[in-house]
């Protein structure tokens, strides 16, 4: 058993992970920012960079996934500011705290999140890999302060993986259920052209490849957490429709789109060609390769 410490418990990820952990016999500790109300909560404070070191007295696994939601609101200058502060305070606390306790002999792993995002949404000829440079546009710049926020851990010597996390399809949260809801109701759109590339990865592989990343020693840095077979928009509503027995009729121009979400509507109609190359390098098996065994493994987990 390893008892494991989680920043961002409580949603959609954090939740299903602690159940996961906790049907594997795992303890797991949950950070929060009022008063603990059980022996499993630990209080702290991001936002004035406050985390008692001593917090970390017998964890082995810490895994951060705080941060403020990036689809929920228009990407306004107040909420650019949240979501850069929300992951970078969060970061740097918990890094700053694992650093301060790196010398006293327990060897502990750092499970960051990030994001895809990194690598932009601009056409490329060939996918992206774990070696690409960083894109230019707001969310990969987020992306790559996000990731440096975890420097002081990596510096004092603890094992940091970094989780270039795609989007998560489940039934159970995250951005398939509005997609689920829609295709339910005959409502399925295809979006722009269909034909950029849309990374994705399964709950069961999340969560799977959390637990290898905990397990693995050799595993560090930064990992691509996508499907080994890259699909396109149009493929996706197509092994979608059939998956439900529901047509695809519906489009949704990128000009659209474009007019409505602005900024944020580049991450529905850009290309974002990405593969998981030190994942299939690294030997971590995927339970879902495609886009077909994806929606499957989200609809019927």
């Amino acid at each position: 058993m390893t008892r494991w410490l989680l920043a961002g418990a409580s949603g959609f990820l954090g939740t299903e992970l602690r159940v996961r952990l906790a049907e594997q016999g795992h303890e797991v500790l949950r950070l929060v920012r009022r008063e603990p109300a059980s022996a499993t909560e630990r209080r702290w404070d991001p936002a004035a960079g406050e985390l008692d070191p001593a917090v970390l007295d017998g964890v082995g696994v810490v895994v951060n996934l705080a941060g403020a939601p990036v689809f929920t609101r228009p990407w306004t200058t107040e909420r650019r500011e949240l979501l850069l502060s929300s992951r970078v305070q969060t970061t740097t606390t918990i890094a700053r705290a694992l650093a301060a306790r790196a010398g006293e002999g327990t060897s502990r792993v750092l499970l960051q999140a990030s994001g895809v995002a990194w690598y932009g949404t601009d056409a490329r000829a060939l996918p992206a890999t774990e070696d690409s440079p960083a894109a230019a546009d707001f969310l990969a710049q987020l992306t790559v302060q996000w990731e440096a926020a975890a420097q002081p851990a990596v510096d004092a010597g603890v094992r940091t993986v970094l989780l270039r996390t795609s989007p998560v399809l489940d039934r159970s949260g995250g951005s398939f259920v509005p997609m689920f809801l829609a295709w339910s109701a005959g409502l399925g759109t295809t979006l722009g052209s269909g034909q950029q590339r849309m990374p994705m990865i399964s709950l069961e592989d999340y969560l799977g490849i959390a637990l290898w990343a905990a397990a693995t020693p050799g595993a560090q840095g930064p990992y691509n957490l996508t499907i080994p077979r890259p699909t396109t928009n149009a493929d996706f509503t197509t092994a979608l429709a059939a998956a439900l027995h529901r047509p695809r009729l519906l489009k949704a121009p990128a000009f659209v789109l474009r007019r409505a979400l602005g900024e944020l509507s580049e991450q529905l109609v850009g290309d974002c060609y990405v593969v998981p190359e030190r994942l299939t390098r690294d030997g971590y098996v995927f339970a879902a390769a495609d886009v077909e065994q994806t929606i499957a493994s989200a609809l019927h987990r």
